[in-house]
């Protein structure tokens, strides 16, 4: 083989391998901007999902009525939702703008005891409980807080703890009455027979007076759950019917009643509870009426509405009584209650029923000149529309 062809093969072999490197090269090449290429898709489909999850998070922290409060290791706030800043008023961006202090010493204390702190905490005016949870989030020193507004929850407590008390002592008072009298027929039957019927009618006004407390809490407990609302009720028909059961009652008082109604759309509710408010109202008058006195009952349309008022000539109402008469037990005139068996719940029926049927119920009373009841119903007959006699 001579020189010419030895480098001729040697140029071709490294033409060759040349060419044979360039395409590992461009191949290697290709390979790698499309491993670069699923990268950054991965990258990128990652940030997607981090931010979608970022974004249901915010989303979900921020829809709660609690509020959410984190903090670092270094007692700077990194994340705070909107419930967060209805409670305290404002978003604090480190430990020492939280307010009030008993808040603040909560979540420190819950990062230097590494445990669980809760705490109920009054703040604010008019005053709101707040229940404080801090929970340590971390081992750098991160506090995880949640606040929720318990103030309704506090108050309903209260008013039930007043309801059992007062329920109570209003269910001992005449089952006293009851123990007692029964005693002492026991005793005077033989020895003071003239005395028998006195003890006896005592024991049966005791035990009406029992019966219509048992009722009245009944009724109560039934309408804070709501009224059914299936009927199309007629308080025209209503207020005749319940007043002519009032009729006796009213003579027997020594008071003249007068019923004046005039033709009105239905309402759409409950006519049992509907009967009881017109029961309540009237017999409230009745008792607090002195003899020569005067009870209306009357029911008008007004704009969409129908309209019960009840006027009575007794007592009246001092005027700083009027907010609370419709609160349950409550009573102006105590003595005359227990003289007339008043249990203290028919105006706060009254109350439920208007509300459960999206109605409002208000008082107007001069001392020693009377009252007058109004209850606004809203009338299920579209305006305009001609009423039907019931």
């Amino acid at each position: 083989m001579d020189a010419v062809t030895v480098i001729g093969g040697i140029a071709v072999g490294l033409l060759v391998g040349v060419w044979a490197g360039r395409l590992t090269l461009r191949h290697d090449v290709r390979k790698l901007v499309a491993q670069e290429r699923r990268t950054a898709e991965g990258l990128e489909k990652r940030a997607r999902v981090s931010a979608d999850a970022k974004q249901v998070r915010d989303q979900i922290l921020g829809s709660m009525q609690d509020g959410v409060l984190l903090f670092d290791g270094g007692w700077r706030t990194a994340f705070a939702n909107k419930a967060l800043e209805r409670h305290l008023g404002a978003r604090p961006e480190a430990l020492p703008q939280v307010y009030p202090p008993s808040l603040r010493e909560t979540i420190r204390r819950a990062a230097e005891t590494e445990r669980l702190e809760v705490a109920e905490i009054e703040t604010g005016t008019p005053t709101r409980w707040l229940r404080v949870t801090a929970t340590p989030a971390g081992t750098d020193g991160s506090v995880l807080v949640v606040i929720a507004d318990i103030t309704e929850a506090r108050h309903l407590d209260v008013v039930r703890r007043d309801f059992v008390a007062n329920a109570s002592h209003e269910l001992k008072t005449p089952a006293a009455s009851i123990q007692a009298a029964a005693e002492t027929l026991l005793h005077v039957w033989q020895e003071d027979p003239e005395a028998v019927p006195r003890f006896a009618e005592q024991l049966e006004r005791e035990a009406v007076r029992l019966s219509r407390i048992v009722a009245d809490l009944l009724d109560l407990s039934r309408l804070e759950s709501g009224s059914e609302l299936q009927d199309d009720v007629h308080i025209d028909a209503l207020v005749r019917e319940e007043s002519s059961r009032f009729e006796e009652a009213a003579i027997e008082a020594g008071l003249t009643m007068h019923v004046e109604v005039a033709r009105v759309p239905a309402v759409r509710g409950s006519g049992r509870d509907l009967s009881l408010l017109v029961r309540n109202l009237l017999d409230n008058a009745i008792r607090y009426t002195s003899a020569y006195g005067r009870v209306v009952a009357s029911v008008t349309a007004d704009n969409g509405s129908v309209v019960l008022r009840v006027s009575d000539t007794g007592t009246g109402i001092p005027s700083k009584e009027l907010s609370r008469v419709f609160e349950r037990f409550y009573r102006v005139d105590r003595a005359r209650s227990r003289e007339t068996g008043g249990t203290g719940l028919g105006l706060a029926i009254v109350r439920h029923v208007a509300e459960n049927h999206g109605g409002t119920v208000k008082v107007e009373s001069e001392l020693g000149k009377g009252s007058t009841f109004e209850v606004r119903l809203p009338s299920s007959i579209p305006e305009g529309t001609e009423p039907v006699d019931p």
